[in-house]
């Protein structure tokens, strides 16, 4: 047995194992371009040509390579072709939520909201662009000098993003946002400490009672996680249609109808966005109208809708604190070049929103509902006055411990809720949340909004 032969099968020559996969993938690429055939269709039929291969090249060259080696290869070559590459066992990690491609070298993860670099690695830049060319080319898109970006959705709804040269100089860059179906329950949620269960009954509450609400935090803070959750309160004879960019939300009601936003062709036109989407739904007869995120323009046009009728609607925002919520709200909105004053924009904002709900993540990965506000309009101007806080405990001792301020509690500020009122006029009972914000003691904390 010579060297090379010796280094394969202890698969201590990642190399050369990488170069017999790209010489057999090369191989049977030129034997189906010589015959006129297209590529197998199955994954079956694919390791059956695989495996014909290796045994020519086995015969060849000499070397041989074991089974488990061959029947590795073999589904390398498959994932070249149709699936998901280098990147397929990361995939099937169900603890991921990001999968960030810094060039062929380098890819990272994020697991429960820590990033790890991880040992998968392309074989070169070259083979980094062909696998982000099949991927976004499945959809019309495509990446050169002149459109250095794209975005794209794949087959199980993540979403990747791509940035060539020369908008990065260190080659192509990749993240991934995975698109995982959502299996937590309520009980685990408020086992997590995400959420205290007087602030979901609050929460559940104003839902049925066909409160406005905003969701706001940063990236991955949970907010779609607590907008499907708050879904489930919405009473079933309700029609509701959602409006996204990318299809997300995994509502639990019988009656939804989803809107996707549909990117422009090469040429950049023929894109419908989330304001038509927003427009549309309006047309379609919805009880609520439940936005998956707002970050421009359509922020108008929800506004609108939020004070048309359609009470009880829902969307979520990125924004640090309620009194940021107003404020994002109110720039979005004013970029729609409607010709409004800004005052009649925030007249708008206070009649269509009642509640924010802020959402933080923690340098552990950890989430927790930060805060339960409701807007409060008077005079013309803008306030939050926050009802719930989390109010975590710092340990002073060892403040850069990544646990440090994991723990902490839920708790009531005792602030007078406006909107119980509005809830009693359309027959709720809300006397249990009167004796609890009683109970609280504390005066409320009202941010004002500038």
């Amino acid at each position: 047995m010579n060297v090379m032969n010796r280094a394969v099968q202890s698969g201590t020559n990642e190399d050369y194992f990488r170069r017999i996969r790209r010489l057999l993938h090369r191989r049977l690429i030129d034997s189906v371009e010589e015959e006129g055939n297209a590529l197998p269709d199955s994954s079956d039929a694919i390791r059956k040509r695989v495996a014909g291969l290796l045994d020519e090249f086995q015969y060849e060259s000499g070397v041989s390579i074991d089974a488990s080696q061959g029947q590795q290869i073999a589904h390398e070559i498959i994932q070249e072709l149709g699936g998901m590459g280098p990147l397929a066992p990361l995939m099937l990690d169900s603890e991921l939520s990001d999968i960030l491609v810094n060039g062929p070298d380098e890819v990272w993860v994020d697991r429960q909201g820590r990033l790890e670099l991880t040992p998968v690695r392309f074989d070169d830049e070259a083979h980094l662009r062909r696998f982000v060319d099949r991927l976004v080319s499945a959809q019309g898109r495509h990446l050169d000098a002149g459109s250095p970006m794209v975005d794209a959705r794949l087959s199980d709804g993540s979403r990747l993003h791509a940035v060539i040269p020369p908008l990065c100089g260190r080659g192509t860059v990749v993240s991934i946002r995975r698109f995982r179906v959502e299996t937590t329950t309520r009980d685990e949620l408020l086992q997590q400490g995400f959420i205290s269960e007087p602030m979901l009954e609050l929460l559940s509450l104003a839902v049925r009672g066909g409160l406005n609400i905003v969701i706001a935090g940063g990236a991955a803070a949970g907010k779609t996680t607590l907008l499907n959750l708050l879904s489930r309160f919405i009473p079933q004879n309700e029609r509701v249609v959602t409006v996204e960019e990318t299809a997300e939300l995994q509502l639990e009601h019988g009656h939804v109808i989803s809107l996707e936003a549909k990117p422009g062709n090469l040429e950049g036109s023929g894109g419908i966005g989330l304001r038509e989407l927003v427009r549309t739904a309006l047309r379609m007869r919805a009880d609520r109208i439940i936005v998956g995120e707002v970050r421009g323009c359509e922020v108008f046009d929800m506004l609108q809708a939020m004070n048309v009728g359609h009470d009880g609607s829902l969307t979520t925002v990125h924004a640090n604190s309620p009194g940021d919520v107003l404020r994002r709200l109110e720039a979005l909105a004013l970029m729609g070049d409607t010709g409004l004053p800004r005052e009649s924009v925030r007249d708008m904002i206070g009649s269509a929103i009642q509640v924010v709900v802020q959402l933080v993540r923690f340098r552990d990965g950890s989430r927790r509902v930060a805060s339960v506000s409701e807007v409060i309009s008077e005079e013309g101007q803008l306030s939050v006055r926050e009802l719930y806080r989390f109010k975590p405990d710092v340990v002073p001792q060892a403040p850069d411990e990544e646990h440090a301020f994991t723990a902490g509690q839920h708790q009531a500020t005792g602030a007078p809720v406006s909107f119980l009122a509005r809830l009693q006029l359309r027959g709720f009972d809300t006397s249990s949340f009167i004796r609890s914000a009683a109970e609280a003691g504390d005066a409320g904390t009202q941010v004002p909004h500038d």
